[in-house]
């Protein structure tokens, strides 16, 4: 598995991610995590968890993974092929304001991209998902018929699947993510 710290990308064992988790019983990753601001939140006031950021974006994780406290991880990696390595690890999965090929999964179902999002999460774990209305728009979708369809996905992908809940523009602010 490929991690990124600051400008220098290293390999990471499962060794070396078994020993970083020691200690931490709640495993967070946050997929399409973007510039990690989102995953640092997380490890800063949730000193108790472990929060790992995922993107093939080597270039945003830069700025975030070199401040990353030490419950803070960032790995390049695509969402449709999650590193063997996070197989069962995690209680929370997370997926905030996803767009281009990210989005385009969650739509239309992709196996592939459901399976390893399944594949990642420890029995009794949750995802959580947050949807923009622009990045819906930009794909063909109005913002109720897109969360409709991704949760229609979801639940032919196995999920159990919650109502959608809106976020009303004070929740949007709150959220710790660009």
């Amino acid at each position: 598995m490929q991690g990124i710290y600051g400008k220098r990308t290293y390999t990471i064992s499962p060794a070396m991610l078994t020993e970083r988790l020691i200690g931490y019983s709640d495993i967070m990753i946050d997929i399409g995590t973007g510039d990690g601001r989102y995953v640092l939140h997380t490890a800063r006031t949730c000193p108790g968890w472990f929060a790992i950021g995922v993107d093939t974006c080597r270039e945003n994780l830069r700025a975030a993974s070199g401040r990353a406290p030490c419950n803070a991880l960032f790995v390049i990696a695509e969402a449709r092929a999650l590193p063997a390595e996070l197989r069962g690890l995690t209680s929370r999965v997370t997926i905030n304001f996803p767009w281009g090929s990210l989005l385009d999964g969650l739509l239309d179902g992709d196996a592939e991209q459901l399976g390893g999002l399944a594949a990642s999460a420890r029995p009794g774990a949750t995802l959580e998902i947050r949807l923009n209305g622009g990045a819906l728009a930009e794909a063909g979708w109005s913002l109720d018929a897109g969360a409709e369809r991704i949760r229609q996905a979801l639940e032919a992908g196995g999920f159990a699947v919650r109502r959608p809940v809106a976020l009303d523009a004070s929740a949007l602010r709150a959220c710790p993510t660009t």
